[in-house]
């Protein structure tokens, strides 16, 4: 008897609904949401909510959501700014994307209510 491989992870940008996510198969397990903010000539993204279903929990899959997120925003131009308590978490301690990040200012925080 063989084990079935499990689906791996996908992160894709859904643009219209404003949000990253990760699908594992067809089913999606989790994603973190954002703003986009341009500033003049600066052009940022707001993360603000990062959730993974209760079904894959304990997989590892909002870090790699935010890896992927951030990492392909960054790659877009976009600057980092992190409302998300995991985004802040994950950015003390992965270092990937730090020349890139903006700190919390009451535009931002008015750009998510």
């Amino acid at each position: 008897m063989t084990d079935q491989p499990q689906d791996a992870p996908t992160v894709r940008d859904n643009p219209a609904e404003q949000r990253f996510e990760i699908h594992v198969g067809e089913t999606l397990a989790g994603l973190s949401a954002y703003r986009d903010l341009d500033i003049g000539s600066v052009r940022q993204r707001i993360f603000f909510h990062t959730e993974v279903d209760d079904a894959f929990a304990g997989q590892g899959l909002a870090g790699i959501l935010t890896r992927a997120a951030l990492t392909e925003s960054v790659a877009r131009g976009r600057r980092i700014v992190a409302l998300c308590p995991y985004v802040k978490r994950w950015l003390d301690s992965h270092h990937d994307v730090d020349d890139a990040v903006d700190p919390v200012g009451p535009e931002h925080l008015r750009a998510v209510s």
